[in-house]
């Protein structure tokens, strides 16, 4: 969005920039749009509109759109992080986790047995009924 040098801006709009003179130009963040936060997140427009919507992610709401800032982009980012299980320590192995597979294996397993069906139950009951 460019400024129109003969259209002024809105009253306030330079003041609002700290130390700003009213005959200096004033860049304005970029805002950007859903598709573009999602494009660069690798997930749909619908998810990010629906986590603004919910007021889970930071987001700025121009004209009735959600726009997002570059410093909304780093909160998003840095909201959704998620830290290693555990510390990094230089010169130690890492422990090697084991598989849900491996874990299963390990454990004694029983023999599983399937229920009867239902209409053989019920036709033991309606014979013992009798």
């Amino acid at each position: 969005m460019h400024h129109n040098p003969q259209r002024p801006l809105p009253r306030g709009a330079l003041s609002a920039v700290e130390g700003a003179r009213s005959t200096e130009a004033v860049a304005l963040p970029h805002l950007y749009r859903p598709s573009e936060v999602a494009e660069a997140l690798g997930c749909s427009e619908w998810w990010v509109k629906e986590q603004a919507r919910r007021r889970r992610i930071p987001f700025t709401r121009v004209g009735g759109a959600y726009r997002f800032t570059a410093e909304h982009f780093g909160e998003i980012i840095r909201s959704f992080e998620e830290p290693p299980l555990q510390p990094v320590c230089r010169g130690v192995a890492p422990v090697p986790v084991r598989s849900r597979r491996e874990r299963r294996s390990a454990e004694p397993s029983s023999s599983l047995r399937a229920r009867p069906p239902r209409r053989a139950l019920k036709a033991e009951q309606s014979a013992l009924s009798r």
